[in-house]
C-alpha cells in the first residue's frame, strides 16, 4: 500500500512539473510578445488622445471623462503620463466646482504615487478629505488604496515598533471598503478572502480566492490580482509548489493586459531563482527591472536592484558551469567521432570491396536479364512468324501445283491461248496486299501496344491512325520492320517494293515530325515490348 501512495505522489509530482514547464513555456512566449502588447496599448491611448482634442474647452465635463478614461489607462501602465492626466482631472473638477470629482481625483492620484513607492506624498493627497464627498465606488477605491498603503508600510518597516500599528490601520480600512462594497461584486469577494488570510484563515481564504477566479467576468488586472495573492499565501504557508503555477498565470495576465506595475513577474524570478531555475530566473527578473523602469515605481526599482546582482551573478556562474559541461562534452564527441570515423573507414574498405563484387554481380545478372529478355522476345516472333511464312509458302506449293497441272493440261490438248489466261487471272497487287495484312497482324499480335507507344512519340497533329480497313499503314509497317530488327533501307525497300530513296523519305519525314529527335527515336521504337506470354 505503501508503495502504491509513493507511485501516486510522484505521478502527481510529474504531471505538476509538467504541467509548470508548458505554462512557463507560454510565459516564455508571451514575453516575446510584449511590444506587440504594448503597441495596442498606446494605439488605444492616441485615439482617445485626439478624441480629446476635438472636444471643445468649454466643455468641462466631456473633457473630464475623457481625461479620466485616459487616466485609468495609464495608471498601471506609466506613472508620469498618469500623473499629467490626474492632474488635469483635478483641475478641470475644480474649474466645474465639483468636489465630489475633486475628491475621486485626489484618490486616484494617491493610487499612482502608491504605485510609484512615495509614501509620504500618497498620505498628503488625501489629507483633510472629506468623505461624504465621495461616492461609493470612489470610497471603494479611497479605502482600498489606504489598505493597500498601510499593509505596504508595515511590510517595508517591517519592525515590531511601528508595523502592528499600520496593519491594524490597514485593517481598518480593509473593514470599511468590505461594508460599503456591493454584494457579489469582485472587491467584496477579494477583500473577504483576503481579511480571512490575514485572520489567520489562510486556507478558507485559498478557496474563497480560487472561487473567485473561476468567475468569467473577471479583467485579467483582476485575475492577476486573485492569482498573484493566491500564490502569496501558499508561499506564506512554505507551499511554494503550490501556487507557482497561478504566480505565472498571473504574470501571462499582467503581459497581455500591459500592466507595468506589477509584482508578479519579479516573485516568480525569486522563486525560480531559490529552485535553482537560474536562465528564467534572471530572463524574469530582468524583465520585472524593465517594467518597474518603464512605470516609475521607485520602491519596486530598490527591491529588484537589490536581488538582480546576485541572481546576474548565479546567471554568469551557470553560465561558466555550461560552458565548461558543453566543452567536456565537445572533447568526449570529437572522440567518439574519432573513433567512429576510423571505424567506419575500416567498415567503408570492406564494403567498398564487397559493393564491387556485388556490382558485378549485378551488371551480370542484368546482362542476362536483357539477354534472356530478347531471347524471349525472340523465339516468339521467330515462333509467329516462323508458322506465319510455312503457311504461306504451303498456300504458294499448292497454287503453283494447281497451276502446274492446269498449264500441262492445256499444253497436253494445245491450247496455248488458255495458258495466257490462267497466268493473267494471277493477281500478284491482291497477294502481296494479303501478305503484308498477314505480316501486319501478325506484328500487332506480338506487339499490341505498338501504334499507342509509336503515336505517344508524336505530336497529336501529326498521329498516324491506321484506317478501318488498315491494319498497319505504310509508314508504321516500315517502323514495323525495324522494330523486328531489319535496319537495312535496301531490305526494307525490297519488302515493300519501294525504291531505297522512298524507304529514306518515309523514315526522315516521321522523324522531322518527332518529339524525339536523332537516333533517340530509333531507340525508343526499340524499347517497345513485345507481349512474350502465351
Amino acid at each position: 500500500m505503501r508503495v502504491i501512495c509513493l507511485l501516486l505522489l510522484l505521478t502527481i509530482a510529474k504531471l505538476g512539473h509538467a504541467t509548470t514547464d508548458s505554462l512557463i513555456n507560454v510565459l516564455n512566449n508571451e514575453l516575446e510578445k510584449t511590444q506587440l502588447y504594448d503597441s495596442k496599448k498606446e494605439r488605444e491611448i492616441r485615439a482617445l488622445k485626439q478624441a480629446l482634442k476635438k472636444v471643445p474647452t468649454w466643455d468641462l465635463s466631456r473633457r473630464y471623462e475623457l481625461v479620466t478614461v485616459l487616466y485609468d489607462q495609464y495608471k498601471s501602465f506609466q506613472f508620469d503620463s498618469a500623473y499629467i492626466y490626474v492632474n488635469k482631472m483635478l483641475t478641470l473638477s475644480r474649474l466645474m466646482k465639483d468636489r465630489a470629482k475633486e475628491y475621486d481625483s485626489k484618490v486616484k492620484l494617491g493610487f499612482i504615487l502608491l504605485s510609484s513607492g512615495m509614501f509620504t506624498e500618497t498620505f498628503d493627497s488625501v489629507r483633510e478629505m472629506n468623505v461624504n464627498y465621495l461616492s461609493d465606488s470612489t470610497k471603494i477605491d479611497y479605502y482600498t488604496m489606504l489598505t493597500r498603503a498601510y499593509y505596504d508600510l508595515a511590510s517595508y518597516v517591517n519592525d515590531k515598533y511601528y508595523a502592528p500599528s499600520y496593519n491594524k490601520l490597514a485593517g481598518k480600512y480593509m473593514d470599511s471598503a468590505i461594508t460599503i462594497s456591493s454584494e457579489g461584486s469582485f472587491e467584496k469577494k477579494y477583500w473577504n478572502a483576503y481579511k480571512k488570510f490575514k485572520n489567520g484563515e489562510p486556507s478558507q481564504a485559498i478557496i474563497d480566492l480560487k472561487v473567485l477566479l473561476n468567475q468569467n467576468d473577471l479583467t485579467k488586472h483582476q485575475f492577476a490580482i486573485a492569482a498573484s495573492t493566491i500564490s502569496n499565501i501558499y508561499t506564506s504557508l512554505n507551499q511554494t509548489e503550490q501556487g507557482i503555477d497561478l504566480l505565472i498565470q498571473a504574470a501571462i495576465a499582467d503581459l497581455q493586459s500591459s500592466t507595468k506595475e506589477t509584482i508578479a513577474l519579479f516573485w516568480l524570478s525569486e522563486i525560480l531563482y531559490k529552485q535553482g531555475d537560474i536562465p528564467n530566473a534572471y530572463n524574469y527578473i530582468r524583465h520585472a527591472m524593465a517594467d518597474a523602469e518603464f512605470y516609475g515605481a521607485r520602491q519596486r526599482i530598490f527591491q529588484i536592484s537589490t536581488i538582480l546582482p546576485i541572481v546576474a551573478a548565479e546567471k554568469l556562474n551557470h553560465s561558466e558551469k555550461e560552458k565548461t559541461t558543453f566543452q567536456i562534452f565537445l572533447v568526449s564527441v570529437t572522440i567518439l567521432t574519432l573513433l567512429i570515423i576510423f571505424f567506419s573507414v575500416m567498415l567503408y574498405k570492406q564494403l567498398h570491396a564487397l559493393k564491387a563484387k556485388e556490382k558485378i554481380i549485378e551488371e551480370t545478372n542484368e546482362e542476362l536479364a536483357r539477354t534472356n529478355e530478347k531471347l524471349v522476345e525472340g523465339t516468339k516472333i521467330k515462333e509467329e512468324y516462323i508458322g506465319y511464312f510455312f503457311d504461306v509458302i504451303s498456300g504458294y506449293i499448292l497454287k503453283l501445283e494447281k497451276l502446274k497441272r492446269s498449264i500441262d493440261m492445256k499444253l497436253t490438248v494445245k491450247k496455248i491461248d488458255d495458258i495466257g489466261i490462267i497466268i493473267n487471272n494471277i493477281n500478284i497487287k491482291e497477294e502481296r496486299e494479303k501478305l503484308f495484312h498477314t505480316f501486319d497482324s501478325i506484328f500487332l499480335k506480338i506487339f499490341p501496344n505498338f501504334i499507342t507507344e509509336f503515336n505517344s512519340l508524336l505530336k497529336p497533329e501529326d498521329q498516324i491512325w491506321p484506317k478501318e480497313h488498315e491494319v498497319l499503314t505504310t509508314d508504321l509497317r516500315i517502323f514495323a520492320l525495324i522494330r523486328m530488327g531489319i535496319e537495312d533501307n535496301a531490305t526494307i525497300a525490297n519488302i515493300l517494293e519501294y525504291t531505297e530513296k522512298t524507304i529514306y523519305v518515309y523514315k526522315m519525314r516521321i522523324k522531322a515530325k518527332a518529339l524525339i529527335h536523332g537516333d533517340e527515336f530509333e531507340k525508343r521504337i526499340m524499347a517497345i515490348r513485345a507481349e512474350t506470354e502465351k
